[in-house]
């Protein structure tokens, strides 16, 4: 069996299924993406570049769409020089290095997407954050950013999506077409470390700190980053042997960069410019590899976790599975994955107040939460660990490449 994946990135969600299937199964893989061409653990990795993608002179509406083709451009040609290359499955994220026209290459080959998120003008992310209500642009670009998903949901033979909220967003008449499967956690990485060390970044923390954990790839409005940050005043104001340690980067992946940050080098800067800090009770350590997130998550007593309605972040998750207590928003991606009082908590996302008491009621008296957190790592394993979610998507792989949907 020859699989095909196409993202933008690598391994990105398909890496440790490709792992999996090459190792494991004895099939072929070709992960097409933007990276140098490789071969890893089995996986020959193949480079595309995009073709063409939105200038100016575009409109502000359909510039996503452009970009998309452009992506769709590079796939093609970077596959249609391969003669060899005759997979039974592709299996690509739509959007993020598109397989539409993979049709004109491989004929009826099934092909399955994973879908991660529709655009919606209102009742969404877009407008959940009442001090940054939309443009009438941003509302008309949301409409139209949804062109190549509607494209995929056409061309593709069966699709998947993490959560039941990410399905959920995406139009009725196409869901029974978009199964629910989650990507992964890879649980050999993040797990409890018993006695992990009390160190990160340099420096030692002594035993007596009560030590915060937040984690988002960018410290952003959209990862609630400024509520984190009015939380932990009020936290460290009550509390005074306490440590927040921030894993992330001066970046925005999902907002608008310009309009969170203003005149200043980064969100982070302009939220520290907003109130006086005590910036030494913080220790904002950048991006860092797995192992050295999974003993910060692991020697954390609480980790705070926020999010509008939009994509689930990969670091929660991760932050359960290594028994993290976490303090996560009232919103509808979290509310899917936390049982409050049995495997974390949920707090108003807009209530730095109420963020800040249920994690003091948890730093108090961090050993009465063993329960919590032995449920949470229990949660990770029975349905959201890579070993839960593997055989979901062989299944779904096997049945799509023989016409079994």
């Amino acid at each position: 069996m020859h699989v095909i994946f196409v993202h933008q990135n690598f391994p990105a969600q398909f890496g440790h299924i490709a792992a999996h299937l090459v190792g494991q199964m004895g099939w072929r893989c070709t992960f097409v993406s933007e990276h140098e061409p490789a071969t890893v653990a089995g996986i020959e990795k193949l480079q595309y570049k995009p073709r063409g993608g939105a200038t100016v002179h575009n409109s502000f509406y359909s510039r996503t769409f452009e970009n998309c083709i452009a992506h769709c451009t590079g796939v093609y040609h970077a596959l249609k020089v391969r003669a060899d290359i005759k997979p039974d499955l592709i299996v690509g994220h739509s959007g993020f290095g598109s397989t539409l026209f993979l049709r004109e290459l491989y004929g009826d080959v099934p092909i399955i997407n994973y879908f991660e998120y529709f655009y919606r003008s209102r009742g969404s992310d877009l407008d959940f954050l009442p001090d940054a209500p939309p443009s009438e642009d941003k509302r008309l670009r949301a409409r139209a950013r949804n062109a190549m998903l509607l494209l995929d949901l056409n061309n593709c033979d069966v699709g998947y999506a993490p959560t039941g909220f990410q399905r959920s967003v995406f139009p009725p008449e196409y869901r029974p077409k978009i199964r629910k499967i989650f990507d992964g956690v890879e649980t050999r990485v993040y797990r409890p470390i018993e006695d992990a060390p009390r160190a990160i970044a340099g420096r030692t923390i002594d035993p007596g700190t009560r030590i915060v954990t937040y984690c988002s790839r960018g410290f952003e409005k959209m990862r609630g980053f400024d509520i984190f940050m009015k939380a932990a005043k009020l936290i460290y104001q009550k509390m005074d042997n306490v440590l927040f340690i921030a894993v992330g980067s001066d970046r925005v992946c999902y907002g608008d960069s310009e309009a969170e940050k203003g005149r200043y080098n980064s969100f982070r800067e302009y939220v520290l410019a907003q109130d006086s800090y005590d910036l030494s009770k913080f220790i904002f350590t950048g991006n860092i590899p797995p192992t050295q997130l999974a003993q910060a998550l692991s020697m954390g007593d609480a980790h705070i976790y926020l999010t509008v309605p939009f994509v689930l972040s990969w670091s929660m998750m991760n932050a359960l599975a290594c028994g993290a207590v976490v303090i996560g928003s009232d919103t509808a991606p979290v509310r899917e994955m936390i049982r409050h009082g049995e495997n974390g908590f949920l707090a108003d996302f807009f209530d730095p107040q109420a963020i800040a008491d249920q994690t003091l009621e948890i730093l108090a008296d961090p050993g009465k939460y063993a329960d919590v957190r032995r449920s949470a790592v229990r949660f990770i394993q029975d349905r959201y660990s890579l070993e839960a979610v593997l055989p979901q998507l062989i299944d779904l792989y096997e049945s799509a490449a023989r016409g079994a949907l």
